[in-house]
């Protein structure tokens, strides 16, 4: 009989969503006249821009000619993809060396994968609230956590503790799920932190497209040092509506060098690359040339065209939380809206409130954490109409 990884049974019974996706579908089954409106998970619903959709056509139209027919490619990602990426920081006033950066299928496998370059006798830092993905990957591989608290009172914006040593630190900016964004200063703080621990910073960007504020940070490369502790995740799932057609990235700088216990120096640069060379075998040439259109200046401009749809949308949902008086936070540079469960009801116990009497689906605090358990969010990425229903049910509720 085979020896199982036994840190499976010390995840949560079911993956957050899944266990949402189970209770709509029972109250479906009871209910099948029903119009849920879903807030719920953070998909996206606006179609891709002209420029994504004329490029992936470009993809498929070069597999149909030997001349022009791609097999397998490079698992870092095709140059002209890398290449356009690295113009886009440039275009925001960051420095990143396309060397640096590995093409994947989203910032999802990449948040999950890059916690097997790292052993288990590390301190881990992971803010709580949290992206379920960065504490259960690293369960599954024995890791142990130890938790930054988010809450009200730091705006969900946690600092580092000087008098605490950490060796790998989750940062996510805008966050998923509070929506809350460090600025500068708060950033640099952490990055001087985490040299002086000579630690590493996995900071997560995906949705850095969404900030509006040029004083805001969207990347950590905007603050000097972060090279030589920090590796970066993005995706273009929010960006450029990619949820179902798969792409993203990650930043690994060559200047992040380690010392290993036997005394030789180690690159994780070197390290991903081997691990993605090992295990990946690329994103397709066709997505990728989708996204290398996404982009270009004008491809961007299209995706800012979808984000003022949500943005729109997430403003709908704050402007009724205000007229109820319901404390909350994100919405602003972020498509998620993160409040305070009404009446003193915990999240889950609200999730059913909210389906059973204004048919709505949101996602419950509680699933992101122990300082979660309050708390609701709420997306912006369903379409006007909707959004306006779901929020009117939502204010003759309260």
């Amino acid at each position: 009989m085979p020896k199982l990884n036994e840190h499976y049974q010390d995840l949560k019974e079911s993956y957050l969503f899944a266990e949402i996706a189970h209770r709509v579908a029972a109250y479906e089954a009871e209910h099948p006249d029903a119009k849920i409106i879903r807030l719920g998970i953070g998909d996206v619903t606006l179609p891709l821009g002209d420029l994504a959709i004329k490029g992936l056509h470009e993809g498929v139209d070069a597999m149909a000619s030997a001349e022009t027919f791609k097999g397998y490619g490079p698992e870092q990602g095709y140059s002209f993809l890398r290449d356009a990426i690295s113009a886009y920081y440039a275009r925001n006033g960051v420095s990143v060396d396309t060397a640096d950066i590995f093409i994947s299928d989203g910032a999802k496998s990449d948040t999950g994968n890059i916690s097997e370059l790292f052993d288990t006798d590390n301190v881990i830092l992971i803010p709580d609230p949290v992206y379920p993905v960065y504490v259960d990957s690293n369960i599954m591989n024995g890791k142990n956590v130890t938790y930054l608290s988010g809450n009200a009172e730091n705006n969900f914006l946690p600092m580092p503790d000087p008098s605490v040593h950490a060796d790998i630190i989750y940062l996510c900016s805008p966050n998923n799920p509070t929506g809350a964004v460090y600025n500068k200063e708060q950033l640099k703080e952490w990055v001087d932190y985490a040299l002086a621990n000579e630690a590493v910073i996995l900071f997560d960007s995906a949705y850095e497209a969404f900030i509006s504020d040029p004083e805001l940070p969207r990347s950590i490369y905007a603050i000097e040092g972060a090279k030589k502790c920090a590796i970066e995740f993005c995706s273009l799932s929010k960006t450029a509506g990619f949820t179902g057609t798969r792409c993203g990235y990650c930043v690994v700088p060559r200047e992040l060098v380690f010392t290993a216990s036997n005394g030789q120096e180690m690159s994780l640069h070197a390290m991903w690359n081997r691990r993605q060379s090992t295990k990946f075998n690329g994103t397709s040439y066709i997505i990728q040339k989708g996204a290398a259109a996404v982009f270009t200046e004008e491809g961007m401009a299209q995706c800012r065209e979808n984000i003022a749809y949500y943005q729109e949308n997430a403003r709908i949902i704050a402007d009724t939380l205000k007229r109820r008086n319901i404390r909350f936070f994100g919405g602003v540079h972020s498509p998620y809206i993160w409040f305070e469960c009404p009446d003193g009801m915990e999240s889950w116990e609200f999730f059913d409130y909210l389906l059973n009497n204004a048919q709505v689906v949101g996602t419950p605090g509680a699933g992101f954490g122990e300082n979660g358990k309050n708390y609701f969010r709420l997306t912006s990425f369903n379409n006007h109409e909707n959004t306006i229903a779901a929020m009117k049910r939502f204010e003759h509720l309260f």
